[in-house]
């Protein structure tokens, strides 16, 4: 399965959190309004953000099918990452709309007994959203996407949302009525919480950011091949999820050229094959006693 298949098998687990949260976003709204909870209707806003990043997700998904074209020679793949970046700025906006609306609620002293069909609401949309969460995890390690993990990590905090939101309802029931807004506050913060996580993987990969501990893993298998007798210099960047790396090696200088671009290749495959990286660029250089010396 190459890289298009898989981002087209991905928009399955977008299209489905957008159903769910269309639906669970309509029902709590409309049932936190009818049963007076504050945490159920910040629950409910929250999906509504979630509505609105799970589309920037499967547009993003669908523009990294894209081939490659005369702008863009790697492919559209980083659309699925600025696609991540915009849905963090969704959430992390109405994260803090929440915040003030149920801040003000608290410091005001409008506390509310809520029905407890809201409790068992927030119940039972929280059971809900675990289930997608797994089903889009195993997805998202299935087809490597980021955006879909994102998504995945995102219904897992919606999942603990629901469950602090019933919490704070169940707590109003017992007169304890400032739980049922300070759920709802502490909902708004775990909405920015997420946000937070899934803007910094997107700009740390925007920004060309690489895991050094992978990155060394990748200098090690190089340096593995029998006929490379130093690792110069590496260098990897991500392309969505796909890493693109780049390494200068020594080899012994009577190689012929035949001989020394045939060591590149079998670089390149095993890479491919035992650490999935699908696009590297070998550079040779001829290793001599000087470059010995030096490294001793």
């Amino acid at each position: 399965m190459n890289q298009y298949e898989k981002y087209k098998k991905a928009e399955k687990g977008a299209w489905l959190s957008i159903i769910a949260y269309l639906i669970l976003a309509t029902v709590k709204i409309t049932i936190a309004e009818v049963g007076n909870s504050a945490a159920l209707r910040a629950d409910g806003l929250n999906n509504t953000t979630d509505v609105i990043a799970s589309v920037t997700v499967l547009i993003g998904l669908k523009i990294s099918r894209k081939p490659p074209d005369k702008d863009h020679h790697y492919g559209h793949f980083r659309a699925e990452t600025i696609a991540s970046l915009v849905a963090a700025f969704i959430m992390v906006f109405i994260g803090l709309q929440v915040i003030v609306e149920t801040f003000r609620s608290i410091i005001s002293g409008e506390y509310h007994q809520p029905d407890m069909l809201t409790a068992w609401t927030a119940v039972a949309a929280a059971v809900v959203m675990f289930i997608i969460y797994r089903y889009n995890l195993r997805l998202s390690k299935k087809v490597n996407s980021s955006a879909l993990h994102a998504a995945a990590q995102d219904n897992k905090s919606d999942a603990y949302v629901s469950i602090g939101a019933a919490i704070g309802i169940f707590g109003a029931q017992l007169h304890w009525y400032w739980l049922d807004p300070l759920a709802g506050f502490i909902v708004g913060l775990i909405i920015c919480k997420t946000a937070w996580h899934i803007f910094w993987d997107a700009t740390h990969t925007l920004t060309d950011g690489f895991d050094a501990d992978e990155l060394e893993t990748i200098r090690e298998s190089i340096g593995a091949h029998p006929e490379v007798e130093s690792v110069k210099d590496i260098k990897g960047r991500l392309h969505a999820n796909q890493p693109l790396i780049e390494a200068t090696i020594y080899v012994d200088p009577t190689l012929t050229v035949q001989e020394s671009h045939d060591i590149s290749d079998e670089i390149e495959e095993t890479l491919q094959a035992d650490l999935h990286v699908p696009h590297a660029h070998i550079h040779i250089e001829p290793f001599n006693q000087s470059i010995k010396k030096e490294q001793e």
